[in-house]
Formats: C-alpha cells, structure tokens, sequence
C-alpha cells in the first residue's frame, strides 16, 4: 500500500478507536447542503459523517478486530461515528432520512455486535442517553424515598400519641 494510503488509514483508525458506535449510510444523491446540514447535525451530539472507501475502511476493521461488516460496505458508504449517545446519533440520522429522504442507513456496528437497518431503526427510538440515566436514579431513588416516607408517618404518628397523652394529663390536672 502507497504510503499516502497508509496514512489514510491511520487517520481512520484512529478516529474510529475511541468510537462507541459506526453507522454505515449510502450518501449517494446527497448534495453538499443536506451534507453540510447533517453533519452539523450530528456534530452537536458528538458525532461525526465521514466519506470512507470501502477498501480503506476494510484494512482498518481488519486491524481493529471489526468482524461481519463485508455486507454494509457496499456500494458507497459514509460512516457516522462517535463516543457518547448512540441513541442521539441514530435518531438524528433518521430524522434526516425522513426530511430530506436521504443518505440510506445501511446499519452499524456497536459493542462489538452488527446491527440491521432495523437494529438501527430501533436504536434510534431508545431515549437519549441522559434519560436513560435519569431513569436509572429515579428506580433507585424510589425505595429510599418510600422508605423515608414510611418513617416520617411513623415518627409523626409518635409525635401525634405524646401530643394526645399531654393533652390529657393538662385536662385531668385542671
């Protein structure tokens, strides 16, 4: 491999190491706005469209261990990549797809597993990664915050018997 290639593929393997997913897309009949438009799109949530060779692309899943990717890099392919909200990252692709009817997600390649086009298609209906989160210290804030609750009426039902007892004693001294 020339050696212009080979730096190609460096850059490449070096975006996508630090990557938690790829999305492979066909860009063919996006024009330079839509282009413009989604990657800008995607940048905000931390992501990032790259026009990848297929060839090129191949050497890089080889050296990173990505197997089973023979059947989205067909045809011309433009990854979406990136570290964070994979949820974010799909849902924003297949807004774009609805809006302007193109790029065609292909699938991707997440924690070592391929995804479909309807993998995808379902990442993209999960809520953002901040939700899930949130989700996640509700279920377990619940019990706690139960439990105090449980123990604030017990400790208010103490208080009310006390109040009840005083109140009886001043009314049998007078």
């Amino acid at each position: 491999m020339r050696s212009e290639k080979q730096s190609i593929v460096a850059e490449i393997k070096a975006e996508l190491e630090g990557a938690a997913f790829i999305l492979f897309t066909d860009f063919t009949k996006m024009n330079m706005t839509q282009t413009t438009l989604l990657r800008r799109k995607l940048r905000e949530l931390g992501a990032r469209l790259q026009v990848v060779p297929n060839r090129l692309f191949g050497v890089v899943a080889k050296e990173l261990g990505y197997e089973g990717l023979e059947d989205l890099m067909k045809g011309p392919t433009a990854l979406v990549y990136g570290s964070d909200d994979a949820a974010a990252a799909a849902k924003a692709v297949t807004e774009f797809i609805k809006a302007e009817k193109v790029p065609a997600v292909k699938g991707g390649y997440m924690e070592g597993g391929v995804l479909d086009k309807a993998g995808v298609e379902r990442l993209a209906t999960l809520p953002s990664k901040k939700t899930l989160q949130g989700m996640f210290v509700a279920t377990l804030a619940a019990p706690m915050s139960n439990l105090v609750g449980v123990f604030s009426q017990k400790l208010a039902s103490v208080v009310y018997v006390l109040k009840a007892a005083a109140d009886k004693k001043s009314e049998g001294a007078a």
